[in-house]
């Protein structure tokens, strides 16, 4: 993670910041002892370095991903959100319904809109939407709100969003972000 999270809530960075301030009293060395460690994993892949720490050390993942973030920061998903972003929205179809959706919610007063390793997250105070680009072109857009909300919402499967996007739309194409996806953005923004 990178010293300044320009696409994280107050909420996000206040955490991220509380995790910093705890890792020595917590863990029993600095920041910066935790990155020379991190320095002598023989793994190459974050997940595996992840999986080293918990193994070796008895590192969680927020803290290992902090640790990590700061001793490799190229491979950070903080550290290049534009190419992450090229990436994980490479099909043209789930781009322009990405569009879309950023045009829904643009003028809603204190967005943050941040990229993800596997998906687009947008926030107020709490994540209140997440959108996800499938393999067939559609995307699959979560949003804090109740599968009452709309006949068409069926429950998350493992999205690996917030745990408060209760409701997911399949999205075939831009014209599905219509005026009730709207107003289910807007009542999903109210909410955080």
């Amino acid at each position: 993670m990178s010293d300044n999270p320009a696409s994280m809530t107050a909420r996000q960075e206040k955490w991220f910041a509380s995790i910093l301030e705890s890792m020595e009293r917590e863990t029993g060395k600095t920041i910066d002892e935790w990155v020379a460690i991190a320095k002598t994993c023989p793994e190459t892949k974050p997940g595996k370095r992840k999986a080293w720490f918990k193994e070796t050390h008895g590192i969680g993942t927020n803290r290992a991903s902090v640790i990590l973030g700061k001793a490799f920061p190229e491979t950070s998903h903080w550290a290049d959100p534009d190419n992450l972003r090229d990436t994980l929205w490479a099909d043209p179809g789930a781009r322009s319904i990405l569009a879309a959706l950023e045009a829904a919610v643009a003028d809603l007063p204190g967005l943050i809109s941040a990229q993800r390793k596997g998906f687009t997250a947008f926030s107020k105070e709490f994540q209140f939407a997440a959108a996800r680009p499938v393999k067939d072109g559609t995307v699959r857009l979560g949003l804090a709100v109740d599968l009452a909300a709309d006949p068409r919402l069926e429950p998350p499967k493992n999205e690996g969003w917030s745990e408060r996007l209760k409701g997911v739309l399949v999205l075939v194409s831009p014209t599905d972000v219509d005026g009730t996806v709207k107003a289910l953005l807007k009542a999903a923004w109210a909410r955080s």
